[in-house]
């Protein structure tokens, strides 16, 4: 299957099986994706969601996050990857924020990515979750699968696949195809033992074609 053929089948399949793919992270403002969002780095989303409605509720918005000391934000999200670390992040994220930018969350990719504990990933999916930004940010299952069904072609970096990715696919598709890529790495397409037997897309996958087809 050439390239553009396999975008194609992969636009194509989850257009139709999948229309509405969205994050998993529980959240009703910017501000609360925001804060997740850093908060699910090396985390799984069912974590941060056990975990945010309480922060969310001492630490409402901005200000209130601003206010705080890294000491208090830390009860609230000790059961998080490097609570430690994330603590500090979002606290220096939500101080910037009111500093900055009268406490609204930024559009701009660049400019996100001056707050504390937002790298290019996190910009990337409030860019486009939040103000619909044609932008797709790539986290381990993006990188992953993208790899491994050969959507990406030799790509070793995240920033490798993001490039890619925004090459070849449709501009429109690109934040819900974040979405695709995720939930099937998720959930069908993990990390060690692929669970290629009730993967829809063996079809089109150029692991399933190269691999699995030889064992067989």
């Amino acid at each position: 299957m050439l390239k553009k053929e396999r975008y194609q089948a992969f636009v194509a399949y989850f257009s139709a099986h999948n229309p509405d793919a969205e994050t998993e992270l529980h959240y009703s403002s910017p501000y609360e994706l925001l804060v997740a969002v850093i908060l699910s780095a090396q985390c799984t989303d069912k974590r941060i969601n056990m975990v945010t409605p309480a922060l969310f509720g001492r630490f409402p918005d901005a200000e209130s996050l601003a206010a705080a000391s890294a000491d208090e934000i830390f009860p609230y999200i000790r059961s998080v990857s490097y609570p430690n670390n994330k603590s500090k992040h979002l606290v220096g994220m939500a101080r910037m924020l009111m500093d900055d930018f009268g406490g609204v969350v930024p559009s701009d990719i660049n400019a996100l990515q001056k707050l504390p504990g937002v790298g290019r990933k996190t910009a990337n999916v409030i860019a486009s979750v939040v103000f619909q930004a044609d932008a797709i940010a790539v986290d381990t299952h993006v990188f992953r699968v993208a790899n491994r069904i050969g959507l990406t072609l030799k790509a070793k970096t995240p920033l490798a696949v993001e490039k890619q990715l925004v090459r070849y696919l449709p501009k429109e598709t690109l934040g819900i195809a974040h979405h695709w890529l995720i939930l099937h790495g998720r959930y069908i397409c993990v990390a060690r033992n692929p669970k290629c037997e009730i993967c829809p897309i063996t079809w089109m996958c150029k692991y399933y074609e190269q691999v699995i087809g030889k064992r067989k």
